[in-house]
């Protein structure tokens, strides 16, 4: 019987939730976010929001809002470059090779998991809320390497996905709305909570056990 312990390095564990936005289905991002609440990593723990008001821009501050705020930029920028930049959305946005990174002055949560809820992140000039609404049923999913963005790491983690969503800077919505995005071999909402995730390595194909 194969072990219940993974037998890979943890990368990180945490909390991922998005919102991912689009003015028509069919077409480009028009807004993305994405935040991290981190227990565990090589970096230590941290916070953070990843954010692009222009996905498209491969421009940063201060003539574009694509920034990253956070507690530990080293831990940031390993997100960034190990993670968030492989993700599907953040992949084709050459907005995310252009992000400032800034330092937080307050991380808080509000709301309720089982109805709406918000992560609000603060920086010197900056203030972004996430908000979701009309949350659904929890369902965990099981990542293998192979379906996942890296292709280097199994994911595990529980997923909430929401109805409405919305992404302020400063009060301004960023432009767009919720979207349907194909996952997990099934079509989800572009607004969902990520809680208890995990991303650990696995040996490549054809490695020797």
């Amino acid at each position: 019987m194969p072990s219940p312990i993974h037998p890979g390095r943890v990368d990180w564990t945490g909390e991922n939730p998005g919102i991912y936005l689009k003015e028509r289905q069919d077409g480009p991002w028009t807004g993305l976010a994405t935040f991290f609440r981190v227990v565990y990593s090589p970096y230590g723990m941290g916070s953070g929001v990843v954010v692009l008001d222009q996905p498209g821009t491969a421009r940063g501050l201060p003539e574009v809002h694509n920034f990253c705020i956070s507690d530990n930029e080293a831990l940031a920028r390993f997100l960034v470059d190990r993670f968030f930049s492989r993700f599907a959305s953040f992949r084709v946005s050459p907005g995310i090779g252009a992000i400032s990174y800034l330092a937080a002055t307050e991380v808080q949560r509000a709301g309720d998991t089982r109805s709406r809820y918000q992560e609000i992140v603060k920086s010197d000039g900056f203030e972004v809320v996430m908000t979701w609404g009309g949350l659904g049923q929890p369902y965990a999913v099981d990542m293998p390497a192979e379906k996942g963005p890296t292709q280097e790491h199994q994911m595990y983690s529980l997923f909430l996905d929401a109805a409405e969503a919305e992404v302020t800077i400063n009060g301004k919505p960023l432009k767009g709305r919720i979207a349907i995005r194909d996952f997990a071999d099934t079509k989800k909402s572009t607004a969902f909570l990520a809680f208890s995730e995990s991303w650990m390595q696995v040996a490549p194909a054809g490695t020797p056990a």
